[in-house]
């Protein structure tokens, strides 16, 4: 009895040392995988600057990235990927094979730049022009699309670097025109998916990121749920009857019944929303009509903007507007024109993909510094992916030390700068969430 007892204990013993021994070789590969990615990403960083800075300097607007997508399929060509060009005009697709089999992770870049003539002070600062709406403009990327440009391009050279040990799929996505298609003109990730981007290889989970000055450097903003707003333009033309305004019972005033609708508007957030489920705002960005004191016009046209967080909410908003605009004017006897432009859907973080890869970011950038931006007013149409997949999409800060991002320059401003410093976190965020998600898969 003594004997196997003893036995028993030998035998529990080695087991123990030989479950401490897989471990510390577990750990110990752990520990190298960093060091490697950590040496790969101080590698590529020059790299990395080199690529912004030429995307900066040649920044091209929405459905017009003919040089930039260019740029990016020799550069993915040279990793030896199969590159898919013209998706959407100009949007650039590749997908790199990993030697395990495992999920598909979907990485997104938007491409196009803005019509603003640049005012920072920079080498590399935009001297670009083109015509926008039939006028001259500058083209600037004050949105920091470059930078995610040249962040995914570097991902994509360390993550077909690890080829081999991949476990699964990685799509790499170079989307133009995110910041919406020319009159007249179809573009970005709408049509991409459109196209059929997710028809024959549909993603598992897709990632973006976006930067921001809103944010130092060194920090992100993410949260699960809704996180930034649908975005829905509206139109209306009311039309009187002209007649002199010193008598007014001649005609049909289409500037009263016009006030008469934006004020009433204004009771469909105030009076009419669920503003505890989720904020919505209505707003009258334009109004024209008349050209002289004394003629009342024959027709007003105004143009406005409808943001909210909810996509029951924004069919409900949607009705409503109709409805008094219809109303309003058939009461006054005038006519109306009324038409809602659909514009990108609420940009939703799926709750559980977000809990799963906190972590990952938590390493990134350490789990103080991942903050909660609150609801944003912003839209984006990396939305339309998160609605066929689930989707983590969060803000990279941009903002050097020192500097208050509360009075930085915005994006969209001609002043706006982005701390290059940030850049390389974007990459290493995007790297490890593709190889963590996919361990995780299995």
């Amino acid at each position: 009895m003594k004997q196997s007892r003893s036995i028993i204990l030998q035998r529990a013993s080695l087991s123990f040392f030989v479950l401490l021994g897989m471990l510390s070789m577990i750990m110990s590969t752990a520990a190298q995988a960093e060091t490697n990615l950590a040496n790969s990403l101080s590698q590529i960083e020059p790299k990395l600057i080199e690529w912004r800075r030429h995307l900066h300097a040649n920044p091209e607007l929405s459905n017009r990235e003919v040089k930039t997508a260019k740029y990016v399929a020799d550069h993915l060509q040279k990793l030896g990927l199969e590159v898919q060009t013209g998706v959407a005009h100009t949007g650039v697709v590749a997908i790199l094979e990993g030697g395990l089999p495992g999920p598909l992770v979907a990485l997104r870049a938007d491409m196009d730049a803005l019509p603003v003539t640049e005012q920072v002070d920079l080498p590399f600062a935009s001297k670009v022009t083109d015509v926008y709406r039939g006028e001259s403009v500058g083209v600037m990327h004050a949105c920091g699309h470059d930078t995610h440009v040249a962040i995914l391009m570097a991902a994509a050279e360390l993550l077909v670097a690890q080829r081999e040990s991949l476990q699964g799929r990685v799509m790499f996505i170079f989307q133009p025109a995110e910041e919406g298609a020319p009159e007249g003109e179809e573009g970005g990730a709408e049509l991409m998916l459109k196209e059929g981007l997710f028809k024959q290889h549909k993603p598992d989970a897709v990632f973006g990121l976006h930067t921001t000055s809103s944010i130092p450097v060194g920090m992100i903003g993410m949260r699960a749920g809704p996180m930034m707003a649908a975005s829905d333009k509206f139109e209306i033309t009311v039309k009187g009857r002209q007649t002199h305004g010193s008598r007014p019972w001649g005609g049909i005033d289409p500037i009263v019944v016009s006030a008469q609708i934006i004020n009433s508007m204004q009771t469909i957030v105030s009076r009419q929303s669920d503003i505890t489920k989720a904020p919505a705002v209505v707003s009258v960005g334009a109004i024209k009509g008349g050209v002289r004191n004394n003629i009342i016009p024959e027709s007003v046209n105004m143009v406005g903007t409808i943001r909210n967080f909810d996509m029951q909410m924004r069919e409900d908003i949607h009705r409503s507007l109709e409805r008094i605009v219809l109303k309003t004017a058939e009461a006054q006897g005038a006519e109306v024109e009324f038409d809602i432009d659909l514009g990108y859907p609420v940009t939703v973080n799926n709750p559980e993909l977000t809990a799963k890869m906190r972590p990952t970011l938590e390493r990134v950038f350490g789990a103080a510094r991942i903050v909660d931006p609150g609801l944003i007013t912003g839209a984006e149409d990396f939305s339309y992916y998160a609605l066929e997949t689930p989707g983590l999409f969060f803000f990279l800060g941009g903002t050097p030390a020192g500097v208050n991002p509360a009075t930085a320059p915005s994006n969209h401003s001609p002043l706006f700068y982005v701390d290059e410093s940030a850049l390389i976190s974007g990459v290493q965020a995007l790297v490890e969430l593709t190889l963590d998600y996919q361990s995780m898969a299995k």
